[in-house]
């Protein structure tokens, strides 16, 4: 749907010479003629400024102002509008031109006060519809769509309101249905394969498309659909190389060159995302979304936040992502407030009828189980898509933690060993899940090894403490001695030493056991010597008095 008029009032061709003979004004006004044909709105706009076709002065505004609203140019369509209507408010159907330019400017209660002057008609409605929808005035919209008629143009709003609502196959339903009457009309192919795309089947949308492309391989919009078709088949290199036919021609690109700006970002997997998102968050509907995942990227989470406390979700991405920003908010500030926000975001889209049976269903209430720790029902819902998602490591990551949480040691490891993404490896709740992992699967030197790699920090810190009481719970008391040795060393606590003191204890027991080799016996008498407390030298001196009756030899 075009929200304005399909042309102005008066054709060119009326107000031409009638002699046998075409003057230069004839041939000018063909050539005019020529570049709406064409769609070259900039070269129809050239024409007007400089050469000036044969019309009377308000209708070459008429035209100037409608070639500025096609080329996408709706500020200038608008001053124009507003100068004749000044000049010439008798003109028919400036005010609601002047909405339609409103409406495309996103000035959606400028657009609505100005419609009030237009009279009524099949377009006022039209776009009285399209208003409410955005000024989420159900009661408006509700009467609009009653009004709405079993026409061409009326059904187009009704199945891009839809589309709008994420109402994808209600849109392609109507589609379909003004397929079948209106053969001929080959851009309805280009709605369908939008809503395709939106319902992930992207060959199928690239298919329908291609009806629309081999007619008019310049269209900026199919193009571009084309190309976001491939960057979800294929890559962004490959997405990119689709656009550059119409890159290349800046001046044809007219009112899709911000949408352009923005996809090749996206393509370049955020390249220039500084740069270009901030001017587009209130141009581009998706700008907004994807800053927020380049801020959550790029672990600017209050960046994030701020970009979508306003937000009102309406779509399951927007639910999504502003999930995913209050949840990694809440858990960096410990907020339960935006923890218990994300849980509601996941949950709803997670149960929607809509979404309860696709992957990212699944995983969205998976997630909002996870934060409610509820962790054997996300083992059911991850398990039920982890076919699809082997190796994709955010999801090897939840899975390993759940698995963890369950205490399914086993499988955990597993999952975590599956992990490659470096960033993930270094945070924390990978390390000291893992290291949970090894000690309760009896491999307490991977879970040392992995302390020896850490830095020394609060997270170290926890992590020997984590290791020290895991492997006394599991019977490993040399690394649990070795464990609380260290924590001894570094901070002096009472605590410490008694863990110390039983996990040698314990090794001393397992050797007389015949369990361990009694050359352990030299390193816990090495740990003793390290020690402070008086209880160490009794313990070591008992220690040697039975490796002596034993006529064991140890340093």
């Amino acid at each position: 749907m075009i929200l304005s008029r399909a042309k102005p009032a008066l054709p060119i061709s009326q107000e031409r010479s009638h002699s046998g003979k075409k003057s230069q004004s004839d041939k000018v006004a063909s050539q005019f003629e020529e570049f709406l044909v064409k769609r070259d709105y900039t070269g129809a706009v050239i024409l007007l400024e400089f050469k000036k076709p044969p019309v009377q002065e308000h209708n070459a505004a008429l035209w100037m102002a409608y070639c500025y609203f096609h080329r996408g140019d709706y500020k200038n369509a608008l001053e124009t509008y507003e100068q004749l209507y000044k000049q010439k408010a008798e003109v028919k159907h400036l005010p609601l031109n002047i909405a339609c330019c409103y409406f495309y400017l996103g000035m959606y209660e400028e657009a609505q006060e100005t419609l009030l002057q237009a009279p009524a008609s099949d377009l006022k409605t039209r776009l009285n519809f399209h208003i409410s929808h955005k000024l989420k005035d159900e009661t408006s919209l509700l009467e609009s769509h009653q009004n709405l008629q079993d026409m061409l143009e009326d059904q187009l709003s009704l199945a891009a309101i839809h589309y709008l609502r994420a109402h994808y196959q209600e849109a392609i339903d109507i589609y379909k249905k003004l397929l079948l009457q209106n053969r001929d009309n080959i851009a309805l192919n280009v709605y369908v394969a939008l809503c395709y795309y939106k319902l992930d089947y992207y060959d199928v949308s690239q298919e329908v498309l291609g009806l629309y492309l081999n007619k008019y391989p310049d269209s900026v919009i199919a193009t571009n659909l084309k190309a976001c078709n491939t960057f979800r088949l294929y890559n962004g290199t490959a997405a990119e190389n689709e656009l550059r036919t119409i890159v290349d021609q800046t001046a044809n690109v007219g009112f899709g060159y911000d949408l352009l700006r923005h996809n090749l970002v996206v393509f370049r997997d955020g390249e220039d995302a500084m740069q270009v998102f901030p001017g587009l968050v209130d141009v581009v509907p998706e700008a907004r979304l994807n800053f927020v995942i380049h801020h959550l990227r790029n672990d600017d989470i209050k960046e994030a936040y701020e970009l979508l406390k306003d937000v009102q979700p309406a779509v399951p991405q927007e639910y999504i992502l502003k999930g995913v920003v209050n949840a990694a908010l809440g858990q960096e500030i410990n907020s339960e407030e935006h923890i218990k926000t994300a849980e509601e975001c996941f949950h709803l889209v997670g149960s929607s009828s809509s979404e309860c049976d696709t992957i990212h269903g699944r995983q969205c209430m998976a997630a909002a189980f996870f934060l409610s720790g509820q962790f054997e029902d996300v083992l059911v819902y991850l398990t039920s898509i982890k076919s699809y998602l082997h190796s994709d490591d955010t999801f090897n990551f939840n899975f390993a933690q759940a698995k963890t949480a369950c205490n399914q040691f086993k499988e955990a490891e597993e999952s975590f060993l599956l992990i490659q993404d470096p960033k993930i490896k270094n945070e924390y709740a990978y390390i000291s899940n893992l290291a949970r992992c090894y000690t309760m699967n009896k491999k307490p030197q991977e879970a040392w090894d992995l302390y020896m790699r850490m830095d020394n920090s609060s997270d170290s810190f926890n992590l020997l403490l984590q290791i020290g009481n895991e492997c006394y719970k599991m019977g490993e008391f040399f690394y649990a001695a070795k464990a609380f040795d260290m924590l001894d060393r570094l901070d002096p606590n009472p605590e410490f030493w008694e863990g110390k003191r039983g996990a040698i204890v314990g090794i001393f027991q397992g050797v007389v056991a015949k369990q361990l080799s009694v050359d352990m016996l030299s390193d816990i008498l090495q740990l003793l010597r390290g020690s402070k407390m008086s209880q160490a030298d009794n313990i070591a001196k008992i220690i040697r008095k039975w490796a002596k009756d034993q006529r064991f030899t140890i340093s």
